[in-house]
């Protein structure tokens, strides 16, 4: 079966409450030395006669990870080319020392100007191909995150296409900053040092020896990748503030209200909940070599990442094709179109409407913004989650690869999901059933288990639990339902509403303890206000690994601002 390839980027973002920002810059830096030592350190007894770069942890061409550099008294961070050379080996020597792993060579150091990076970053998002869009396109509209009206290519690029600082390309095996003064360009050392952590990753482990073939995919390696780089630079942070003179930028970010929740709180997860993974590895006897020892073993899911103390192996999940001959399921490439969206995607399908003023959301602000200043992706909603896959359908006469732009109105899905208990199976269904009464949709009269969405994300919806298992199909009428999957037409299980008749919500034909989870969709809604209030600046460069799924990258930053409070992790 097919799911979108993936291709990996490591990127820092700077990111506004609802856009991205980026800096920009030219030239290539790469690290030269003549072994003499460099200016401005201070040396120290203790340190090895003979260093060696390859050899010895925290040195690296001749610059110690504690070495004291004419750039740091400075008051702003432009720096000139042989400046920034001599910040990108004591980078280099200082991810070392918090790692405990040496480089094997050289990180070269490229700086584009604003304009190049545009030019390059709008490539990235022109080689999907029709099929792939339309499977895109389904795979978010089935988690209520990118409305019928949407690409989400365009939404993707929207969300971090301007938004890099920099970024490290495995291909390439190099850095690159992204600066609006390529000739001196603003350095962050603790943004640099986060991606010479991915190139210490790479040469270490292989960051491209990992499948990312799915949302769930993505965010489990992300959350050791990510949670391993995000765990060093905090440390390389407050080291810089109690012991190390760094080089440090002054930005600020305009803030702006235009973010798509749903898809940030995606790629946002790893960023999250990784650097608690890591430390919890770390705390398993073994420090960073249990940290290590992942790499050759990486989380099969989300959920390991969520609670890194369960220990899930998510269970093969089969959709049978029960589809009529009217009906056939998309392929790509030669193979069936199939996503795992995971725990990740369906938090995120849940939570994202708690910043949206309009609309009531499934899990509130105050349950998943935590303390102001992060996000909780473990929720009773979604905790026993063992398994899920996604299917899409076309119709017969649709040829997506001709038609694209019209396909999405004629094509459907089946998404089955596995659970831990039976429990667990009713509250995701409840839960569900929340959010299609929050997006206005109505009960099928004769028809078990039906409803219709009118707008944002038309079509008849099945949904239908069976002790473990849960399965969601969605066509473009209610009379297609049973030509996507026969099941849409059984009506063996008991039925179930969005309200009860006072309006208050409600399970019909369901037990009690059923019924509590499909009370009246709880809250108000949220306020606008991004992450943080209105307008406010999601505060920090965000350090983030950009996920190519082909055409679409999940981009993930790994801090910002909630509630006017930056994360500091």
């Amino acid at each position: 079966m097919k799911s979108t390839r993936t291709r990996v980027l490591v990127a820092v973002v700077l990111l506004a409450a609802a856009t991205v920002l980026v800096v920009a810059g030219a030239g290539l830096f790469g690290p030269i030395s003549d072994g003499s030592s460099p200016p401005g350190t201070d040396g120290t007894d203790d340190r090895t006669d003979e260093p060696s770069t390859t050899d010895t942890v925290g040195y690296v061409e001749g610059y110690w990870h504690d070495d004291e550099l004419p750039v740091d008294d400075r008051d702003d961070a432009a720096l000139s080319e042989d400046e920034l050379e001599a910040v990108v080996y004591r980078s280099m020597a200082r991810v070392e020392e918090i790692r405990g792993l040496t480089f094997e060579e050289d990180v070269d150091v490229e700086v584009v100007s604003r304009e190049e990076y545009r030019a390059e970053s709008d490539d990235l998002f022109v080689d999907v191909t029709d099929d792939e869009r339309l499977q895109q396109n389904v795979n978010y509209e089935a988690l209520f995150v990118v409305d019928r009206a949407t690409d989400a290519e365009d939404e993707f690029e929207s969300l971090y296409g301007g938004a890099v600082d920099g970024y490290y390309d495995p291909g390439e095996e190099e850095v690159v900053l992204v600066s609006d003064s390529p000739d001196a360009p603003e350095t962050d050392e603790i943004v640099l040092g986060h991606e010479l952590l991915h190139a210490l990753q790479d040469q270490q482990f292989d960051l491209s020896q990992y499948d990312r073939e799915t949302i769930d995919q993505s965010a489990a390696k992300n959350g050791l990748i990510e949670g391993d780089a995000v765990w060093v630079e905090t440390e390389y942070e407050r080291l810089c503030r109690a012991e190390w003179s760094c080089v440090r930028s002054e930005r600020s970010a305009a803030g702006s209200s235009d973010l798509n929740w749903g898809l940030y709180l995606i790629v946002y997860q790893p960023y999250a909940d990784g650097p608690d993974y890591v430390e919890y590895l770390r705390e398993q006897d073994d420090g960073w070599d249990a940290v290590n020892a992942a790499y050759d073993d990486p989380p099969a899911s989300s959920a390991d990442v969520i609670r890194p103390s369960e220990d899930r192996e998510p269970v093969d999940v089969d959709v049978p094709d029960r589809s009529s001959d009217d009906w056939e399921q998309l392929e790509v490439d030669g193979e069936t179109a199939t996503e795992t969206v995971g725990e990740v995607g369906m938090v995120a399908m849940f939570a994202a409407d708690a910043f949206d003023s309009d609309r009531s959301a499934v899990i509130e602000r105050e349950a998943f913004v935590t303390d102001g200043v992060g996000y909780e992706y473990d929720q009773p909603q979604t905790d026993g989650w063992a398994g899920d896959r996604l299917v899409t359908y076309v119709s017969a006469d649709v040829d997506p690869t001709n038609e694209s732009a019209g396909a999405i109105d004629r094509t459907g899905y089946v998404w089955h999901s596995e659970w831990e208990t039976d429990e667990d199976a009713a509250t995701f269904r409840d839960a569900y059933l929340e959010l299609l009464a929050a997006h206005d949709a109505e009960a099928v009269d004769d028809r078990p288990n039906a409803f219709e969405i009118d707008d944002g994300y038309p079509g008849a919806y099945y949904v239908d639990r069976d002790d473990r298992s849960v399965t969601i199909v969605r066509a473009p009428s209610v009379d297609d339902l049973e030509g996507v999957d026969a099941v849409a037409a059984s009506d063996e299980h008991a039925s179930v509403g969005l309200e009860s008749d006072d309006g208050t919500g409600g399970v019909e034909g369901g037990s009690t303890s059923e019924a509590s989870a499909a009370d009246a969709i709880g809250g108000g809604g949220s306020s606008a206000d991004s992450v943080v209030v209105a307008g406010a600046v999601v505060a920090g460069t965000g350090v983030a690994i950009v996920v190519r799924r082909r055409a679409v990258s999940d981009v993930d930053s790994n801090r910002k601002t909630v509630d006017d409070a930056t994360r500091e992790r």
